[in-house]
């Protein structure tokens, strides 16, 4: 019996098994039957670098033959090689301690949730263990453990079907390991804030030192750099003469030319050699284990506007900018002379050390956007950190100790979004990537320079030798001072990779399109839409004169298309036998865009026609899939699919498990996948480099729990758009078209791999996002794309008291679009602090939301969704007990919480009334599940926004503090607080709820702002259901035209406009989203911080 309440028990599902009837799977690409088990380590290519990872690829649990289904925990929680327990118990990993943990024992959960509101103050309920599970070392008492699943008795999804468990991946990161500091001092630089109460490490280190007997380095002569001493990849020492270094500081735009790739080549499993391990760079050893494995849900849908570097302009807090030229660094002032302490450096957060009342002071929303917490380092470093918005942490203040992390009762994990569209990135050309020999960190701004020729890793401590090459800046074109290398002075940097990054060719840019066009798929419309789009979008797909486009249609039968040049128009291949699908004429069905444009323009007209008249109500989805891989398996590529309806007919049939009168419950609703089909084939076509996008079309229940794992597992995106007809529903028409025109021509990266890698002492075990890990950490991502987000837990393996700071880096190795092999890499760095008052002061309140929103639709998933509701609840309340018992040192009456957590219970209140677990309402399950798919996938700013809205007062709009952009004025409104309380009749008022926006208009709002704004006569005259706002010549509806033009600029979605009065139908939609008032299902604001008073203080 699963234990409910504690977000990280979740079950050993292996993330990939399969039922035993069939061969297991293997992480790679696809292998003949007589190969299941196991990968040759031979694959063709050798591992380029010492101590990375061997290429065995963990075979999948068999599963449970009765029961066909898998766990979809919607992350992947990563376990030990030694904790094997047998079939049926949770992996754990070993205590750190010498002393072995007790087991936990179940118990009999009471929640602490709550109850829907009554005309009286709520009652005290009592306390429960239905809390995140947060630590490596769990205690009974402790309700919220943050870290590796606790140990005890909990439901196994899987029933392996012999006693041998089978091979798999470790994908913990923390096994001890032997890092080499050859004799070097401890870490050099003093990060802190003067003023700190961090001791000095023990070792001093050296000042920096310059070797006075080495010739000094002159210019390059003209016949480029001197013969160099550079380590190449494979760490050898090599007497080459490298290319000159070059820097392209442009955007991510300009992308360079292509290169040749064997389309026919087979993706090699050797990504793990080629990126490089991280601490776990030993030998992996061959006792066979299963992985505590859950997994994810698919993207956010993205957007409608292609974000082009020179196009993109707006506001300054979401675009990562750099200085038109690189900012000198230089180390010598953070010295060993510099090592005086800091903390309290609370003079970076004069407000950081109030204390609030929250019964007293409710109104702590900010009137502008909140911003992420200033992690408190020196100004020098604290200037090269890495954009928030690319890189945050829950924490800005990491505990010293797993157990102060413990007693904060607060998540420590990471939210990423490694591939957003930037304005400006310094991309370096050189032969030489400089990274640890250990831990195969790239060189970074946070590393130390012991001196001109010795580097210090500021994740493993290993004194590493800085190349010739190195010693080039090409900004000034001389040689002598690394700390001006471009790598040294930009926490966010591109690399062009050498072959050595290459396991084959650049593939060529690949896009399947798969439409149904069943009855119920014609009737829509949608094929009209979708070819419009492509048609008018085909020129802007991203490629290069390499770019292939193919297409597929289906209903009971599977239609190809020859698209072979010299044919006077497209010819049609039916396929009739949908059991045992196969490919005809495999040669002319991808075909180059360029070369055969008109042949493709001409199908693009004709297919909306071509089925008008089908009365097929059959759709064979899965057969069509299958299709579509085995057509993508030789290169790769993206698969775009257009489904309106259930499945009906061949493999991946599905039928209808919603039941309407449960919609409102928070039991018995079916967020599980009700076949492994789509899991299967999502992951074969991972390892062929296939990504497999989802574009859901239906007004009626379609199981998007099962439909999207084929996109959740292969890197994909999901799109949904309930209820969608031509002519019906027409915005849904207008949102298709906007956001298709995102999808088609936004960046996309091919065949990635990412890796994040951590200080020492800290080690990451649960992955939120869309994804395949592969060996261990290694996030396999056969499409990467801007508008994707992810999310990491992590836990403090080692105590870090002798260090300052630490550092979190990731790397994304991928193909652009024109055939470059890049890598990206973002560094952060954050301050180590020993008390629990800094960790609270340091407390990053969104990003903490942001990871129990993933956590909470985990436990939806492996529990309940009342399991999830009460673990969210208990997150505030254990907190703020933690804090109230540990910090406080006078008890007082009221709600007491630090500043930095001064949202977090409306927050936690915002994500319970959010449509992934609200109850109370009749919400649709498809829809429900891709408001999950959305919490997965979607960076923060998106999530946020869409859990807590903004509403702004519009009928009033001025130019006082306004924004001007590209010579457009724009009004910047104060954010008002999510009460009806905040709304007057005479007023008007924007809420944006991030993919939809509601304008709610009074009935006595001025005649001016109705005639000059909305365009018509009198309120009685604004029609009930209007979705635009007329472009009118008048300077208020300038402004207003303005401001949400500038809202949905860099939207990676398009929302809707509805215009609302007080008869139209979306009335209580608008309502149910002031989070702070009561409804008939959930209390208010005021009630539920009385409610969490009550168990604070008991």
């Amino acid at each position: 019996m699963a234990q409910p309440g504690r977000l990280g028990a979740s079950s050993p599902a292996q993330n990939g098994a399969i039922s035993a009837a069939g061969p297991p799977y293997s992480n790679g690409p696809l292998q003949s039957p007589s190969m299941h088990s196991q990968v040759s380590v031979s694959q063709g290519y050798n591992s380029p670098f010492p101590g990375s990872y061997p290429h065995q690829i963990p075979a999948k649990t068999p599963l449970n033959p009765a029961s066909g289904l898998y766990n979809y925990g919607g992350s992947q929680t990563v376990s030990s090689l030694n904790s094997y327990q047998g079939p049926g118990q949770t992996l754990n990993r070993l205590p750190l301690e010498p002393n072995p943990v007790a087991p936990l024992q179940p118990t009999v959960p009471t929640s602490r949730m709550p109850p829907p509101p009554s005309s009286q103050t709520p009652a005290a309920i009592p306390a429960s263990s239905n809390s995140f599970v947060y630590g490596p070392d769990p205690s009974p008492s402790s309700n919220w453990q943050y870290g590796h699943p606790p140990m005890g008795s909990k439901t196994n999804h899987f029933v392996p079907v012999s006693t041998q468990p089978s091979l798999s991946g470790n994908t913990d990161m923390s096994r001890n390991n032997q890092y080499v500091s050859l004799g070097a001092p401890s870490l050099q630089n003093s990060y802190m804030k003067t003023g700190s109460s961090v001791p000095p490490p023990t070792n001093q280190t050296l000042p920096t030192i310059y070797q006075p007997t080495r010739a000094p380095l002159g210019p390059p002569p003209s016949g480029g750099p001197p013969p160099a001493r550079s380590l190449d990849p494979q760490g050898k020492t090599s007497n080459s003469v490298p290319p000159q270094p070059q820097l392209n500081s442009s955007s991510l735009n300009q992308e360079g030319d292509s290169s040749t790739a064997n389309n026919g080549s087979v993706v090699e499993n050797s990504y793990d050699t080629i990126e490089g391990g991280g601490f776990m760079a030993a030998p992996q050893f061959t006792n066979q284990m299963s992985r505590n494995v859950g997994y994810s849900y698919p993207s956010l849908p993205p957007g409608y506007q292609n974000t082009s570097a020179p196009n993109m302009s707006g506001r300054p807090s979401t675009t990562l900018q750099y200085s038109s030229g690189l900012q000198p660094f230089s180390q010598s002032p953070l010295g060993a002379n510099h090592l005086t302490t800091s903390m309290s450096g609370l003079s970076l957060h004069p407000e950081g050390i109030r204390v609030i009342n929250l019964l007293q002071e409710r109104n702590m929303l900010p009137t502008t956007p909140l911003k992420a917490p200033v992690p408190n380092l020196h100004e020098d470093i604290q200037k090269l950190n890495c954009n928030p918005e690319l890189f945050r942490c829950t924490l800005t203040n990491i505990p010293q100790t797993q157990a102060l992390l413990n007693k904060a009762k607060l998540p420590l994990g990471l939210l990423l979004h490694p591939f957003k569209d930037l304005l400006q990135l310094p991309v370096v050309t050189s032969s030489t990537i400089v990274r640890c020999r250990s831990c195969r960190t790239y060189i970074n701004p946070f590393v130390s320079f012991l001196d001109q020729r010795r580097w210090k890793c500021n994740l493993c401590y290993r004194v590493n030798d800085v190349p010739e090459e190195f010693m080039y800046n090409p900004i000034t074109r001389v040689y002598g001072d690394p700390l001006r290398r471009p790598e040294v002075q930009n926490a966010t940097i591109e690399f062009m990779a050498p072959s050595e990054y290459m396991l084959r060719p650049p593939q060529p840019p690949v896009y399947l399109f798969v439409f149904d066009v069943s009855h119920n798929a014609i009737e829509t419309g949608y094929l009209n839409s979708v070819c419009q789009s492509l048609l008018d979008n085909l020129d802007s797909l991203p490629g290069n004169t390499r770019t292939k486009i193919g297409f597929i249609t289906f209903d009971s039968t599977i239609h190809f298309y020859n698209l072979q040049e010299g044919l006077s128009q497209p010819q049609m291949l039916i396929v009739s036998d949908i059991e045992d699908v196969f490919i005809p004429m495999p040669e002319n069905l991808l075909v180059n865009l360029n070369e055969n444009k008109e042949l493709i323009q001409d199908l693009l007209k004709t297919l909306p026609q071509m089925f008008t008249k089908s009365l097929e109500t059959q759709s064979a989805l899965g057969p069509a899939l299958q299709s579509a891989f085995k057509l993508m398996s030789p290169t790769g590529g993206r698969i775009s699919i257009f489904q309106t309806q259930l499945p009906s007919i061949g493999v991946g049939t599905l039928k209808s498990r919603e039941e309407p009168n449960q919609r409102s419950s928070a039991k018995e609703i079916h967020l599980t996948p009700s076949t492994d089909f789509y899991k299967k084939l999502a992951l074969d076509c991972s390892g062929q480099q296939v990504a497999v996008d989802l574009f859901l079309l239906s007004g009626q229940y379609s199981d998007l729990a099962s439909l999207g794992c084929i996109s959740r597992y292969s890197a994909g995106s999901v799109y949904y758009y309930p209820s969608y007809h031509h002519q019906h529903n027409p915005v849904q028409v207008e949102k298709l078209q906007k956001e298709l025109k995102r999808y088609l021509t936004r960046k996309i990266g091919f065949e990635a791999v990412m890796r994040i890698r951590c200080t020492k002492g800290l080690s990451i075990h649960t992955f939120h996002g869309n994804f395949f890990v592969r060996s261990t950490d290694l996030l396999s991502l056969p499409n990467v794309n801007p508008d994707a987000g992810y999310a990491v837990q992590m836990s403090v393996e080692e105590n870090l008291t002798d260090i300052q700071v630490v550092s979190f880096q990731s790397a994304l190795l991928y193909t652009s679009s024109k055939g470059e092999r890049r890598i990206r890499v973002h560094t952060m760095c954050l301050p180590v602090v020993s008390t629990l008052n800094e960790v609270y002061l340091g407390a990053d309140v969104q990003a903490i939301s942001g990871l129990l929103a993933n956590m909470a639709v985990d436990r939806s998933i492996t529990a309940s969704l009342s399991d999830a509701r009460d673990a969210l609840v208990n997150a505030v309340i254990d907190s703020l007990s933690a804090y109230r018992t540990s910090v406080l040192s006078s008890q007082q009456p009221g709600l007491l919480v630090p500043f930095s957590l001064r949202l977090f219970p409306l927050f936690v209140l915002a994500l319970l009334k959010q449509k992934s677990f609200q109850t109370g309402t009749a919400a649709r399950l498809d829809e429900r599940i891709f408001a999950m798919c959305q919490v997965k996938n979607q960076p923060l700013v998106y999530l946020m926004l869409m859990t807590h809205p903004n509403l702004y007062r519009v009928d009033n709009l001025s130019d006082e503090g306004s924004l001007n952009i590209n010579d457009k004025t724009i009004p910047q409104p104060p954010i008002l607080q999510l009460s009806v309380e905040k709304l007057s009749r005479d007023g008007a008022f924007l809420m944006d709820a991030g993919t939809v926006m509601m304008l709610w208009v009074g009935k006595n709002c001025g005649q001016n702002f109705i005639s000059q704004v909305l365009g018509v006569p009198n309120y009685a005259s604004l029609p009930l259901n209007m979705t635009h706002l007329p472009d009118l010549d008048t300077a208020e509806s300038a402004r207003l035209g303005s401001f949400i033009s500038w809202l949905r600029e860099h939207r990676p979605f398009f929302p809707i406009l509805y215009i609302i009065r007080d008869e139209s139908p979306m009335k209580s939609t608008f309502l149910q989203y002031m989070v702070e008032d009561r409804t008939e299902s959930a209390l208010s604001y005021y009630e539920f911080l009385l409610h969490v008073q009550q168990q604070v203080n008991k």
